[in-house]
């Protein structure tokens, strides 16, 4: 089958043309990266581990009334999406203490935080994604005022979601990355919803006894096998059949 128009490429999916008007076809590819792509490799399987986990994640907020993008999922690399205006932000809400807030605050790795914080970044590779306050966002009109109070609020139920569903497989939800953009229905209602995509590529996971990291800190600091480590998250998470052709380590299924 012809592969439709190519809407979009990022570092980690390809956008598509979808079969109807205001649909998307994402697919998942196997590329990592990490520091703004300065480090980049092909992991076999990645593609399809994200995209299960994704979807998996995206429907359990469609379930509980947290709107997504998703549709549903196509086959094992590609998902219908609905398209959506982005806004230019990664929302990041954080649990414990990790990466960029440890070396600001001088924090040590995994000091819990006295409540959930909202950060926000720019989403521009060639500025480094840098940190954004509310004022930033509205005084350039990438949001306003009510739209961020929806994001923080959409952002924070993802939060109780994921670290919910988290700690019932034994995973620590240390932060998070999520994406946002409005949809508007039939009677011109704007909404906001999550966007982009949910996975171990996106989250900070810690196992809660051992304090392995199950995510993509993996790659970045080489900690092993990233597709072992999101093998894992899958399989505990019950989101892949025994039978799906990932490579997974032997000693994690055991």
């Amino acid at each position: 089958m012809a592969r439709r128009k190519k809407v979009y490429e990022g570092k980690a999916k390809i956008l598509y043309e979808g079969p109807e008007p205001g649909t998307l076809i994402q697919y998942f590819k196997d590329d990592a990266t990490a520091f703004n792509a300065q480090k980049v490799e092909v992991i076999e399987g990645k593609g399809v581990l994200n995209n299960r986990l994704s979807e998996f994640f995206m429907q359990g907020l469609n379930d509980i009334g947290v709107p997504t993008h998703f549709i549903r999922r196509i086959n094992m690399r590609e998902q219908l999406i609905r398209q959506v205006e982005m806004i230019p932000l990664e929302v990041v809400v954080r649990n414990s203490a990790a990466g960029s807030l440890s070396k600001r605050l001088g924090l040590e790795e995994g000091t819990p935080l006295p409540r959930p914080i909202v950060e926000f970044y720019f989403k521009d590779d060639k500025l480094g994604d840098p940190m954004v306050a509310e004022e930033h966002i509205i005084a350039f009109g990438w949001a306003t005022q009510q739209d961020l109070d929806d994001v923080v609020a959409l952002a924070l139920r993802v939060n109780d979601f994921l670290s919910g569903v988290m700690m019932g497989v034994g995973i620590r939800l240390v932060d998070f990355k999520i994406e946002v953009g409005r949809i508007w229905d039939e009677n011109d209602y704007q909404r906001i919803v999550v966007a982009d995509e949910i996975s171990p590529d996106s989250c900070r996971l810690w196992d809660v006894k051992t304090g392995q990291k199950l995510d993509k800190d993996v790659f970045r600091h080489d900690l092993g096998s990233l597709s072992d480590a999101y093998s894992e998250v899958a399989r505990r998470l019950g989101v892949l059949p025994a039978a799906t052709p990932v490579p997974v380590k032997p000693s994690l299924i055991n």
